[in-house]
């Protein structure tokens, strides 16, 4: 398996990938957390590659931030934003050597992740 984090969106309303899901990647440095990345999701709801991939990974504490209100008002969904604006997914990485891929399903009203492979 190679160093790499990823990351896709599933639209549970609608039953499709998420496409054009804005979202941040922060890696907490010392008591500070920093931007690593910002990326959009493509229309199989994935970034177009890795978040972060090979040394760039680095043992720590990470937290991904989607964009769902955004998302789900250009969808033209009645709900957008109506309960979950953001979604902040806090995780971290115990082995810079492994994969991790870590999925959201979403919906307006809820969600759920796991670490995928």
């Amino acid at each position: 398996m190679s160093a790499k984090l990823s990351t896709h969106v599933l639209d549970t309303a609608s039953g499709r990938p998420a496409g054009g899901v804005a979202l941040e990647l922060w890696r907490k440095a010392a008591e500070e957390w920093e931007l690593v990345i910002t990326a959009r999701t493509n229309a199989d709801g994935r970034t177009d590659g890795p978040l972060l991939s090979g040394d760039r990974i680095e043992p720590g504490d990470y937290r991904l931030v989607f964009d769902v209100a955004s998302y789900f008002r250009a969808q033209g969904h009645p709900d957008a934003g109506v309960f979950l604006t953001e979604v902040p997914l806090a995780f971290r990485i115990s082995d810079a050597g492994a994969g991790y891929h870590v999925p959201l399903l979403v919906s307006p009203w809820s969600y759920t992740t796991y670490r995928g492979s």
